[in-house]
């Protein structure tokens, strides 16, 4: 897919580096990372395990501190200088921040409506309202027939689906995903990352996948290869 990489990036991370201890038990998790991702492209993040990728993933989604760099999401400059800008970090991730995980992670006594629905009641929005933004996104990722499915009767592709909605729930256009296909076949994994694609696109978002899954390596505008830490810039697609 053609991007224009003259818009501003909507993820932009400058010189982040994560280190665990100090001394000889120092462990550097990342070291001095800078990438781009840009509105509508879907990239990946690869590399063997231990080489940084979750790490990164979960600086970029505010959820670990990094040791130092910067970083803005979504226009807005959240961390300089290896401290945090913006304070409230948990309202961060709910206003900007879509996550999907390897396993749906839905909660089993709620159906697929409700599973989604609960997100946006945390962030406010009355039940009626957010049932109804619910249906409908289950309805955008054609999995709408099954909105009164308990998680334990859909099947992994049709959890998958509601997870996404899930993610989708307070229309973030960031989305991070850490392996979303590890548990699908083939094909199930095709339809998850073209749903990935059609959510880009149609919603301009920047989707970020840690990914071993070489299956669907050509679904992605970019390949951001890491290696103890830093990025391998010999490996990148």
């Amino acid at each position: 897919m053609a991007v224009d990489d003259t818009s501003h990036p909507l993820i932009r991370v400058q010189g982040i580096s994560k280190h665990f201890g100090e001394g000889e038990t120092r462990v550097d998790a990342l070291r001095n990372v800078s990438l781009d991702v840009h509105p509508g492209q879907v990239v990946a993040l690869r590399g063997p395990s231990g080489s940084g990728k979750t790490t990164l993933l979960n600086v970029i989604g505010c959820i670990l501190d990094p040791s130092s760099g910067s970083m803005e999401l979504d226009g807005e400059r959240v961390l300089e200088g290896g401290r945090w800008i913006r304070t409230d970090l948990r309202r961060l991730r709910l206003d900007k921040i879509g996550f999907i995980f390897q396993f749906h992670n839905l909660i089993p006594f709620l159906d697929a409506t409700d599973n989604i629905a609960l997100v946006l009641q945390l962030a406010g929005a009355e039940v009626g309202d957010a049932r109804a933004r619910a249906i409908n996104l289950l309805d955008y990722l054609e999995v709408g027939h099954r909105r009164s499915a308990m998680p334990a009767k859909l099947s992994g592709g049709e959890a998958q689906r509601v997870a996404i909605a899930r993610a989708l729930a307070n229309r973030p256009r960031i989305i991070l995903a850490d392996e979303p296909t590890a548990a699908l076949d083939s094909k199930r994994a095709g339809i998850v990352m073209d749903l990935l694609r059609k959510v880009a696109v149609e919603r301009d978002a920047a989707i970020v996948a840690v990914t071993h899954d070489e299956k669907i390596f050509d679904r992605f505008d970019h390949i951001f290869s890491l290696r103890d830490g830093a990025l391998d810039h010999t490996g990148d697609a």
